[in-house]
């Protein structure tokens, strides 16, 4: 588990978001009247590694991941203050905010080529969909809101929303 209470500088928020990517998840008991169990095969998720173990632990073992560094979330960093110590989730909100205005992506993806990233999932998505009457993904949550945009521009719906929190599941239509 990452903790998330207490004062951070710059580095240690870095480290913070470093040791979040990589985190593990918890053991949890997910029921969905949308997703029984056993009944999808194919999920597609991110590399990283806490969306591979959610959609093994929704899905089982036996579900196929496509694991495609598309679906990965948006890239964040946090801006160099070394004299100040805050909450981390000011560090984090603080950094989307700058990024999101194009003041801080130097060394990472800029919101214009995540924006045409999330593009690109919602056509596979779309696709899969078509061939296979539907597309499961254990993505990342505002890439996720950015696909289901895309989607809703490709004529897609929002059928059922679930939110935007851990586990929230959206079904979209055409």
């Amino acid at each position: 588990m990452v903790e998330k209470r207490g004062l951070y500088n710059f580095r240690a928020a870095s480290q913070f978001i470093s040791d979040y990517d990589a985190a593990h998840v918890e053991e949890f008991v997910f029921e969905h009247h949308a997703l029984p169990a056993g009944a999808y095969k194919k999920i597609f998720c991110s590399t990283l590694i806490r969306s591979q173990l959610t959609a093994k632990a929704i899905f089982g073992d036996e579900a196929a991941l496509v694991v495609m560094p598309e679906f990965r979330e948006f890239e964040r960093k946090v801006f160099a203050l070394p004299w100040l110590r805050l909450p981390v989730t000011f560090w984090l909100a603080v950094a989307r905010v700058l990024w999101f205005m194009g003041f801080n992506s130097r060394g990472i993806e800029t919101f214009k080529q995540a924006r045409k990233r999330a593009k690109q999932c919602a056509t596979v998505l779309a696709q899969e969909a078509e061939e296979n009457k539907a597309a499961i993904v254990v993505a990342h949550g505002l890439l996720n809101n950015f696909i289901m945009r895309e989607l809703r521009r490709m004529g897609w719906r929002l059928q059922e929303k679930g939110g935007s929190g851990f586990l929230a599941v959206n079904i979209m239509e055409r």
